[in-house]
């Protein structure tokens, strides 16, 4: 129970210290990828911190590893010391923790440079994915609401010259096009500011981003890659834990803090829980509701096999190998996967500007030919 609230404490105080450094991510993976090279060459922690110092840039990573050099020159541990700066997550402190005490900091300091370099990789590749898909749904809203705005009103002016008996859809199209042209000043920046709030509330507020993550869920192509994405941690993050000596359940409540996803949550409180009972892996995953929505039934097996044989940080790490392949392979494909998708959106809002001012013209000509 005490190590459990002090890991609840540590959480939180993690989300406090990662808000008060918001925007040192490269620097703080310079620092490690830097550690790991300096100390495998021989030299001491406290002269490698001091080195690496002089070569930031950011005043507030600067003044973080100046609180580091006052802590390790006062007989702090690296990992304690680096806990308290709140800028590395936990499951990474524990693979500091486990080298200091084995002897084999270099090596996990390298294990660690490596997977912040895959992740970077990996979120650079869906951020150029998504540029494509995002820049269609903005022009579309944008010209869509110039259209609403400029365009509308001056035909329904024309409209009304003709004294034509306008459709449902001409005439919700223009009373909207009326209001954007009355009070379209206020409306529309009122619209960015909460389409902008939403997308806060939904995906980045801590408390309520598992709204949008259920919403992703749903999405063609986003979801593949949201549970590849996650796969990829869950092998590569366990598989390394257990790797370097950290007891299972250990392991995988670090990696419970490590995902930001509630249903894998769900999941792996429940594996930690049943481990915990002596249940098995495999009997772990088939007692949890609807898991191979989640992990599909043959990487399950997989995992089990490992279990069994005891070799199961190694099937771990195929785990997060053969996600981290197919998660950038569908990064690559998402512009393709997503484009249907906006097509429709696009030939949605074409269509229903066309029929509003087709139908009329069609009523004209209908009229004059009676």
């Amino acid at each position: 129970m005490k190590e459990n609230s002090t890991q609840e404490n540590g959480k939180s105080e993690n989300k406090r210290g990662l808000l008060s450094t918001f925007g040192i991510g490269r620097e703080k993976d310079y620092f490690i990828e830097n550690l790991s090279v300096l100390l495998n060459s021989g030299m001491d922690i406290l002269s490698a911190v001091q080195a690496i110092k002089i070569e930031l840039h950011s005043v507030k990573m600067k003044r973080i590893i100046s609180r580091l050099e006052t802590e390790i020159e006062g007989g702090s541990t690296l990992w304690h010391a680096l806990d308290n700066t709140h800028i590395i997550p936990p499951h990474i402190i524990y693979l500091i923790k486990l080298g200091e005490e084995s002897g084999r900091l270099p090596e996990n300091l390298g294990i660690v440079a490596a997977q912040a370099q895959k992740d970077r990789e990996l979120k650079s590749k869906i951020r150029s994915a998504m540029i494509y898909p995002v820049l269609v749904f903005s022009l579309t809203l944008i010209i869509g609401i110039s259209i609403a705005w400029f365009v509308l009103p001056r035909l329904a002016i024309v409209f009304g010259q003709l004294k034509l008996k306008l459709p449902v859809l001409t005439k919700a199209i223009i009373i909207f096009g009326n209001f954007l042209k009355s009070y379209g000043s206020f409306y529309v920046p009122l619209f960015i500011v909460v389409l902008a709030s939403l997308v806060y509330l939904f995906f980045i507020f801590p408390r309520t981003r598992f709204i949008g993550q259920g919403i992703l869920l749903y999405i063609p192509g986003i979801k593949k890659l949201v549970q590849e994405v996650e796969l990829t941690r869950f092998g590569f993050v366990l598989g390394t834990l257990l790797g370097a000596g950290l007891l299972v359940t250990s392991a995988i409540d670090s990696l419970k803090d490590a995902t930001a996803l509630r249903p894998y949550q769900k999941l792996y409180i429940h594996l930690r829980d049943s481990i915990e009972e002596g249940i098995s892996f495999r009997e772990a995953f088939s007692n949890f509701k609807n898991s191979n929505h989640l992990i599909s039934l043959p990487i399950q097996q997989m995992i089990a096999a490992g279990e069994e044989s005891g070799r199961l940080a190694d099937s771990l790490r195929k785990v997060g190998e053969i996600f981290e392949k197919k998660a950038s392979d569908t990064t690559k494909n998402l512009a393709v996967i997503l484009e249907p998708i906006l097509l429709v959106i696009v030939w949605l809002g074409v269509l229903a500007v066309a029929l509003s001012v087709i139908l009329p013209i069609y009523s004209l000509i209908g009229g004059l030919n009676k």
